[in-house]
């Protein structure tokens, strides 16, 4: 319990001091994301665009606690996104026809997915865990493209509504900028409620089982019941995610759901450096939204050139952009990097 302790305090510090090396970063950020319908017709692009990478933002966050922090390879996980796109199109009419209401289902609907997923693949690490999310994950696409009764099969649901009511006040989901705002609204919680829980005891422990599952068991973690958790917390995230995906386009539909579309969201993590960085998945997200509509609309075999990326990345700069970007930032500032908690050396009280 000493040794515990030691490495929360210690790690504590290190978050409080990343946290506050961040701030600027982080306000910029929210700054840029906030005037993007302003600017966007500038360079071409349109607030719709905007909505679409701030929703991969979501998701990949979500994801990334699951596999940069935890180390859990889930290859699986469109499954979930795709459960939140069924469940608010399901939810909408039958909630007052109230967005929030129904995300609040989608966000609940991959939580329980993903934790009934997690009973079966929280006690297996490595391979075998990144097998067994594929398979539960293509057992939820098979069945979101064969029940036609309820998700309409590959035609999806279409028509979905959206609507928005705050203190008297009716917004409508429908028109891009009001959708965008609350889409980054959204983030803004997202992000500040991962900020508490990676640098809580919890996000510790799941640091110290990415480390070395056994020592973190032998000190004293329930690993498995972390495991669980952090599974479900991270299938809820993408349900939500998915959610707001409904909202717009206005349809759900399984393809998200498939091996490629749970691919994709890997991808994104590692391209934009979720492993050794907490906004890695937001910069991963912008540039794959980009890159999918930006050459998209030059060459249909944009997913081409992406995956050629995503291999010289693995291949070259593991650590992807966000790695990058802490190995020459140091040179410009003449400052010693803060390093987020992925990359932190682990301590030997819960790694080696």
């Amino acid at each position: 319990m000493a040794l515990r302790t030691s490495v929360f305090s210690d790690r504590a510090r290190a978050g409080s001091r990343a946290g506050l090396a961040n701030a600027g970063p982080t306000l910029i950020t929210f700054a840029l994301l906030l005037s993007f319908p302003w600017w966007s017709g500038w360079v071409g692009l349109y607030p719709y665009l905007g909505t679409v990478v701030v929703i991969w933002m979501i998701y990949a966050l979500g994801f990334n606690l699951l596999f940069g922090y935890a180390g859990l390879p889930s290859f699986g996980h469109g499954a979930f996104f795709g459960v939140g796109a069924y469940a608010y199109g399901l939810c909408f009419p039958h909630l007052g026809q109230s967005s929030l209401g129904a995300l609040a289902g989608a966000a609940l609907a991959g939580g329980i997915g993903a934790a009934l997923i997690g009973l079966f693949v929280a006690h297996r690490r490595g391979i075998y865990f990144a097998l067994m999310t594929i398979a539960c994950g293509q057992v939820f696409w098979f069945v979101a493209s064969k029940w036609h009764s309820v998700t309409g099969g590959e035609d999806g649901l279409l028509n979905l509504g959206a609507g928005l009511s705050l203190g008297g006040h009716s917004f409508d989901l429908r028109d891009n900028v009001t959708l965008y705002y609350f889409v980054v609204t959204l983030l803004a919680l997202v992000v500040a409620l991962l900020w508490v829980v990676v640098h809580s005891p919890f996000g510790l422990a799941l640091q110290a089982i990415r480390m070395n599952e056994t020592r973190a068991r032998f000190v004293g973690y329930d690993v498995w019941r972390t495991k669980h958790l952090v599974f479900a917390l991270s299938g809820a995230l993408a349900g939500l995610a998915g959610g707001l995906l409904a909202i717009s386009q206005q349809s759900a539909y399984p393809d998200v759901m498939s091996l490629h579309g749970s691919g994709l969201v890997v991808m994104v993590t590692l391209i934009g450096g979720g492993t050794v960085s907490f906004w890695g998945p937001v910069v991963g997200a912008v540039l794959f939204v980009v890159a999918r509509d930006v050459l998209g609309s030059l060459t249909d075999t944009w997913l081409l050139w992406y995956g050629l990326l995503f291999v010289v990345v693995v291949l070259f700069q593991p650590e992807g952009i966000a790695g990058v970007w802490q190995r020459f930032a140091p040179r410009l500032t003449g400052k010693k990097p803060n390093l987020p908690a992925p990359e932190e050396k682990p301590s030997i009280a819960v790694g080696g």
